[in-house]
């Protein structure tokens, strides 16, 4: 994955879609939550480099510590032993409504009729605005940030209801879009999934008590024992009385829709989703793309590091010997970005380095996990040929992205993808690789269709969940606000 500097202005050295966000929850009875979770986030970076924060609740009173950067950035020496209690959230952010800064890091710490809480998000709610204005109104709400998040808990902390599952089962109806959330009230940790599943949750157990996360690599860092995903529609609370699960009566008529760009690119490999490794689902996308898109080569070689598993998967398929033919540079991601297109290919050259040793008059396959605006995929091919490459075959294990994602990826306008606007044969022109070929939308679902089964393939085909508006921008919120 990619790390971004805060505030940078767009341009990506390795033209992927942008990360999300990452959650964590924990409930250790008797003991205090806040550093464990930090660990979780830890495990949770590849989700968002922005800002990072954890809340906890001790003897009813909820505190938070946020900061701008990464996890490490943002916790100074005791920040954490500040932070004491046995129920804890934590955040890691990529800004996908509202722009990077500090007042928009997340737990968020809001009040209302329900009582004071702190809310933690992975999503998007593409009706904010007019939910904004509607707390606004009938409530009096006061907003201090310019992202859907503080929508969300405002929702909440207002929402009609007995119960936290009706309470978000209120919410589930109203707001419309994508949402993983925990969310800490005094005395309880809760979970939740959109009805759709759009974004992932898991929930594990710990020997003292409980933890849920975007991801089960959070889990195994924490050394909780991952006991399920959450279904789409799911509340869980989980509080000194136990764990406790609702699903909403709306979920089954909708299906599930899990991003499907979780199993090509944003889970970390280690991670398990519908019971499969990411490693090994890349693996297996990258043999598809063999299969559909053969070539004559000497080698296959990955960009780094997030291509390498479909790279040793189009090779086991092929034949063909993979190597390691670019060494990725991770100490220049977040400390070099070059927002002017003439200058992207000293980014690049700063990111990765070529082995001329190894790529010099070889026929290479070059597998990357997808384009967006087709950008800087030139410069990594020219820096193949510098460096001795006589064929390149650019493998892409992503369809042609044609659409924006509106439900929580920060992903390009349309008129920024390559794909909505080019030919496969200018995209290869552009690029400058001898052939190119994109693995199908088919040869895709056909991998990824787990036991749970249902995928959202949007940013492929168009087909969207739920409706959107088609202008719907990340400044959204802040536009409406001034």
């Amino acid at each position: 994955m990619n790390y971004w500097l805060p505030g940078s202005s767009g341009s990506d050295p390795l033209d992927h879609p942008r990360e999300e966000c990452g959650v964590v929850g924990i409930y250790t009875p008797g003991t205090n939550s806040a550093s464990l979770t930090a660990i979780g986030l830890f495990a949770l970076q590849h989700r968002g480099q922005e800002s990072a924060g954890v809340a906890a609740s001790d003897a009813g009173e909820i505190r938070a510590h946020t900061g701008m950067g990464l996890v490490s950035e943002a916790f100074a020496d005791g920040d954490l032993d500040r932070i004491t209690g046995d129920l804890a959230i934590g955040h890691t952010r990529y800004s996908t409504t509202g722009t990077s800064a500090f007042c928009n890091a997340q737990p968020l710490l809001v009040d209302g009729v329900n009582g004071p809480l702190a809310v933690a998000h992975n999503g998007n709610i593409i009706n904010a605005v007019q939910l904004r204005e509607q707390l606004q109104a009938r409530w009096d709400c006061a907003f201090d940030t310019t992202t859907d998040s503080e929508v969300v808990a405002h929702q909440l902390a207002n929402a009609p209801g007995a119960t936290w599952a009706e309470r978000l089962f209120h919410g589930m109806r109203t707001m419309q879009g994508a949402f993983s959330l925990v969310i800490l009230t005094p005395d309880r940790l809760i979970a939740a999934r959109d009805p759709l599943g759009i974004r992932p949750l898991c929930l594990g157990k710990l020997d003292n008590g409980w933890a849920v996360a975007s991801e089960t690599c959070a889990l195994d860092h924490m050394q909780a024992e991952f006991v399920r995903e959450l279904e789409p529609g799911e509340v869980v609370t989980i509080g000194v009385d136990g764990v406790h699960s609702e699903i909403y009566a709306g979920s089954a008529r909708r299906g599930r829709a899990l991003c499907v760009f979780e199993w090509i690119y944003f889970a970390r490999p280690d991670s398990v989703m519908d019971g499969k490794l990411m490693h090994n689902a890349r693996e297996d996308m990258g043999a598809q793309l063999a299969r559909e898109h053969p070539a004559d080569a000497d080698l296959v070689i990955g960009i780094p590091d997030s291509s390498t598993a479909a790279a040793v998967g189009y090779s086991r398929e092929s034949g063909i010997p993979f190597a390691n033919g670019l060494v990725r540079n991770r100490y220049v991601g977040r400390t070099f970005i070059e927002p002017e297109q003439q200058r992207r290919d000293r980014g690049v050259r700063q990111k990765f380095n070529p082995m001329p040793a190894i790529l010099r008059g070889k026929r290479l396959v070059v597998v990357d996990d997808s384009i967006v605006r087709g950008t800087t995929t030139p410069h990594v091919v020219e820096l193949l040929r510098r460096a001795g490459a006589t064929e390149i075959h650019l493998r892409v294990c992503a369809p042609p992205i044609k659409h924006p994602c509106y439900l929580g990826v920060d992903m390009a306008t349309r008129q920024e993808l390559i794909a909505a606007n080019k030919s496969l044969d200018e995209i290869k022109e552009i690029t400058g690789a001898d052939t190119l070929g994109y693995l199908s939308v088919n040869g895709l679902m056909d991998l990824v269709r787990g036991k749970q089964g249902g995928f959202c393939d949007a940013c492929f085909t168009g087909n969207y969940p739920v409706p959107v508006q088609l202008d719907l921008g990340k400044l959204s919120l802040e536009i409406a606000a001034s």
